[in-house]
């Protein structure tokens, strides 16, 4: 061990794991870590599904031991069983599914619960407890129930309960995944001021602009550390990155783009201030204009929607799905009943892809649940799918299912047979399909998700990565080949790759074989990347809608809401108040590049 691992709150040396190691087929998850955290440090893990970083972070706290190797938190190895208290003590973990961690039926008690255990004194129990919640902005919801909560708002309680107990080490497994981006950044604003304090954390994330938090980046593929370095250093490396499956912050892609038409520019710029300073210095430059922003410039109205393409040609008739003034309650005429819902009126296209956005709670998922008739009106509204009202008696529901698909934002609550195979194949079974074209229905599914079908049919679905297992239910649902697919936050958990491959292929279907596209996603990258309109709601109501393009050009308002635009529609809103407007809103990479690279060359 180096004299640097003998200082280390966690020291990891050849750390080696193996699941089901005595069954016909192991699973080698870890193979040869070594790994020295310093207190006060800041490390931010990132690798594709399956690499081994959740597995990496449930030996951080004793949750496993390992096969071979040892972990050992402030000298304490993690393998003496009389000593795992302290351990869990030392080390905080927030997991992915916020479920998982929530054992209180109201907020303030589970964030009272582990501190309480930890034996904390009453008064300075309300003090943490407080303290937590205002924390990740969830103090007005402390009587509520977690049951009655988003995801999103879930997931702040979870990290409120964590933090609540002042670990030495706060571990993050992918804990802001559904968080909506203003959420995710206020939460990483309190991480980072807890580590301010001298909080060692350790963040597992697929969200590539959050590395640029760390202070290190360590990077795995297949059980290995293959990279590490800081957050520039590492993102430099782009070329490597992406053939790992991975990729880079929008911001350091476009300082890239950039640096290939200009040798001079910084190839490796991490965030959106970075990059708008870079281009407005050398603007500027290049005009001879130093000095102040030229007078009569405003941020009010600063870029244009305009050249927008042509929307896709859609079929003429009635709305697939058209919602009329819906409201909907949650534990209606009980003292925790939550209103979800406020007057909602929408209506989709058949083969359109249609963004639905809004901050945690806001009613997307309670909204989309109409739309196949999980929840159905009970109260003022109407939802009507291919010309059938939803509420009226006598509704063939099944047919409506297995016309409007939809993927939760939890896979593993729609896995429930022992193998992936089995999983994919239950739906058309049921369906009568013959299994000659059930096996090939199977395949096809799993292949436009992007899982071997020979690698994976014969998984144990509890096997699975908590990528791979988003993969196998949203597999699950296109394998009874829906009119439309609805994505509720379903690919939150998959690495950057795999998400933008998935949805690509899904842009394909819906492109060549019509189907209608409906994402919900915190990531406004993606959302740009995908539909053609958006509806955003806030507080169960619809507070905006309109193009793609459109809605992103509405950058303050967006943020009012909550919500923020991809950044490299970002950084085309900050040179715009810097007084170098673009000439439309960007939504991409290439438009971003281009209009850079115009103002440069003007």
């Amino acid at each position: 061990m180096s004299q640097a691992g003998e200082q280390a709150v966690i020291a990891i040396e050849g750390l080696r794991y193996v699941y089901n190691p005595q069954s016909s087929h192991p699973i080698q998850a870890l193979d040869g870590i070594d790994l020295d955290i310093d207190a006060g440090d800041y490390v931010v893990v990132i690798g594709h599904n399956g690499s081994g970083k959740s597995t990496l972070a449930k030996h951080l706290n004793a949750l496993l031991r390992p096969t071979a190797g040892t972990v050992r938190i402030k000298g304490i190895d993690t393998r003496e069983h009389s000593r795992v208290l302290e351990v869990r003590s030392t080390v905080g973990m927030v997991f992915q599914v916020p479920d998982n961690q929530i054992v209180a039926t109201v907020v303030e008690e589970d964030v009272a619960f582990g501190p309480e255990n930890l034996g904390v004194p009453e008064e300075e129990l309300q003090r943490r407890v407080d303290w937590a919640l205002d924390l990740v902005g969830m103090d007005e919801h402390r009587q509520r129930s977690p049951q009655g909560l988003s995801a999103g708002q879930k997931q702040r309680v979870a990290i409120a309960g964590v933090v609540a107990m002042r670990p030495d080490v706060l571990v993050l497994d992918e804990a802001t995944a559904m968080l909506d981006p203003i959420g995710r950044r206020e939460v990483l604003s309190a991480v980072r001021a807890l580590n301010r304090q001298g909080v060692t954390v350790v963040a597992i994330t697929h969200f590539m602009d959050e590395a640029v938090e760390g202070r290190k980046v360590v990077v795995m593929d297949g059980g290995h550390i293959v990279m590490d370095g800081s957050p520039a250093q590492v993102f430099a490396r782009l070329e490597e990155l992406r053939r790992l499956q991975l990729d880079v912050p929008q911001v350091t892609e476009l300082a890239h783009e950039i640096h290939k038409r200009d040798p001079s520019f910084p190839p490796v710029l991490l965030t959106v201030n970075e990059l708008a300073g870079e281009i407005e210095r050398r603007a500027r430059q290049a005009r001879s204009e130093a000095g102040p922003i030229p007078a009569g410039t405003t941020p009010e109205a600063p870029l244009q929607v305009a050249d927008e393409p042509a929307a896709p040609s859609l079929p003429a008739g009635p709305p697939l799905i058209a919602v009329h003034d819906l409201h909907y309650t949650y534990m209606r005429g009980t003292p925790l009943h939550a209103t979800a819902l406020r007057g909602v009126s929408l209506e989709i296209l058949r083969g359109e892809a249609v963004g639905i956005i809004g901050r945690a709670g806001s009613g997307k998922s309670t909204l989309v649940q109409h739309f196949n008739g999980l929840l159905r009106p009970r109260e003022p509204g109407k939802v009507m799918v291919d010309g059938q009202d939803l509420g009226r008696p006598g509704v063939d529901v099944r047919q409506v299912r297995q016309k409007i698909g939809l993927a939760f934002q939890y896979p593993e609550q729609q896995l429930f047979e022992r193998l992936v195979g089995d999983d994919i194949a239950f739906g058309p079974k049921k369906m009568g399909m013959p299994q000659a074209e059930r096996r090939e229905r199977v395949r096809w599914a799993m292949e436009v998700v992007g899982l071997d079908f020979e690698a994976f049919k014969d998984r144990f679905t509890f096997s699975l990565s908590g990528g791979e297992m988003r993969k196998a239910a949203l597999a699950g649902v296109l394998a009874l080949q829906p009119q439309a697919l609805i994505l509720d936050e379903s690919t939150s958990g998959l690495d950057p790759r795999s998400r933008r491959d998935l949805l690509d292929r899904l842009l394909a279907l819906h492109r060549d074989a019509g189907l209608t596209l409906i994402l919900i996603s915190p990531s406004m990258e993606d959302v740009a990347g995908l539909v053609d309109r958006i509806y955003v709601l806030d507080e169960g109501r619809v507070v905006m809608s309109g193009t793609t393009r459109e809605v992103f050009g509405r950058a303050d308002e967006l943020r009012h809401y909550g919500l923020d635009v991809p950044q490299v529609t970002a950084v085309a809103h900050e040179l715009a108040r810097r007084g170098l407007p673009f000439g439309q809103v960007p939504l991409t990479v290439a438009e971003g590049s281009r209009e850079v690279w115009r103002i440069l060359s003007s």
